[in-house]
């Protein structure tokens, strides 16, 4: 068997594009993979124009000696941009080897541990402006079934917050977990953009909230500020998704600077790149969490490498998104009490529409995650899907 082809999809999904990579070969049977990059789509294509170079004509069964040779021979290594390209295009080398196999890829990975992982959803908010709007949207995301939610409640605000923010995202959370009851998880995000004493008054303030975690305190350049706010919150502290392979990986865990992991199976490295950082965070008792916001492929991989490995803890997913997400893929996904089932169909077990794709182009779109939290990443009309 040989590689004949990479050919990338980019899909508009409104806030950002998705990147279907689809890579094809000389017996008929394809894989796909998924490198969504925020805002970065058009120096992703060329990376991955770069990679096909390299793979075509080449035996795609042999994925650790090309995820190698393709990482090694980078001289100017890592990066969201290379890395994105290497993990689509690992996964889709999975997804062939386990069609050409008739099984699934966790069974390649040894198997399940997991028949159903549990999950929190983010996106649950759409439309939502004001405390109160947030807490009528959390009631009806736990009609259907959801267990724990994430979101971002800091608005504007970069490495420091007035009182009267902090107060207004204090109200908010406040309105939420009233509204869903203590047995519902919150978890809050901070994308990364608090310096050090805003970081920890903020986990002193979530603490009578009791959330699962506080996601990413501090910009992930530097691990000894995420440590330090971890030491000094009561509360739970996650982080990683923004760290690449498991060398960025390793002083994270030399300084155990973070409570749960959360690296990006589109980003990091891919399938077994992720099950490399999962085994290294299971020898130190740290639950695994992969950030998993982007599409349905990244998805299918991401329930294919929670399904075997031990300490996987919950998988972050979209609540809601554009209608075509229906069309654009062939995903079923099977969801009941805050638990997702793992698909048992071969390879990663999910199929692109190149022709739907089609149908949605490559649309610009504006950065936001430091420009108002507190406004929707998912359109009003967009439909619980799973």
């Amino acid at each position: 068997m040989k590689v004949i082809d990479i050919k990338p999809f980019v899909v508009d999904c409104f806030r950002t594009n998705w990147v279907f990579v689809k890579v094809y070969t000389d017996e008929g049977i394809t894989g796909v993979g998924e490198a969504t990059l925020e805002y970065k789509e058009k120096a992703l294509l060329g990376a991955l124009e770069h990679i096909k170079e390299y793979l075509v004509g080449k035996d795609p069964r042999d994925i650790e000696k090309h995820w190698h040779t393709i990482y090694r021979d980078a001289y100017w290594r890592g990066g969201a941009v290379l890395m994105s390209a290497l993990s689509a295009v690992e996964c889709a080398l999975w997804d062939i080897l386990g069609k050409s196999l008739n099984v699934p890829v966790y069974r390649l990975l040894g198997g399940k541990y997991h028949d159903k992982v549990r999950i929190y959803v983010n996106g649950w908010f759409a439309g939502a402006k004001t405390p109160a709007e947030f807490a009528e949207k959390a009631k009806i995301a736990v009609q259907r079934g959801v267990t724990a939610m994430k979101w971002d409640p800091f608005g504007k605000n970069y490495l420091d917050i007035s009182n009267k923010d902090l107060d207004t995202a204090i109200e908010c959370v406040g309105a939420v977990r009233e509204a869903v009851g203590k047995d519902v998880d919150l978890l809050i995000e901070a994308h990364g953009r608090f310096n050090i004493p805003t970081a920890v008054k903020i986990a002193k303030e979530m603490e009578q909230f009791k959330p699962m975690f506080l996601e990413e305190p501090v910009p992930p350049d530097n691990l000894d500020a995420l440590l330090e706010v971890k030491m000094r919150s009561n509360i739970p502290i996650s982080a990683g998704e923004r760290l690449y392979t498991r060398w960025d990986y390793k002083p994270m865990f030399d300084k155990m600077a973070a409570d749960y992991i959360q690296p990006d199976i589109s980003h990091a490295g891919g399938i077994m790149e992720l099950k490399k950082i999962a085994a290294e965070s299971e020898c130190r008792y740290i639950p695994f969490a992969p950030h998993n916001p982007s599409g349905p492929v990244a998805n299918a991989a991401t329930l294919q490498l929670a399904a075997c490995c031990p300490n996987f803890c919950i998988l972050e997913i979209m609540y809601s998104d554009v209608e075509w997400r229906k069309d654009v893929t062939n995903e079923k996904l099977e969801y009941a009490d805050g638990y997702m089932t793992i698909p048992d169909r071969p390879g990663l077990g999910i199929e692109i529409n190149e022709e739907e794709c089609e149908k949605h182009p490559y649309q610009p779109h504006t950065l936001r995650h430091y420009t108002g939290a507190l406004t929707d990443i998912r359109p009003a009309k967009s439909e619980f899907y799973f």
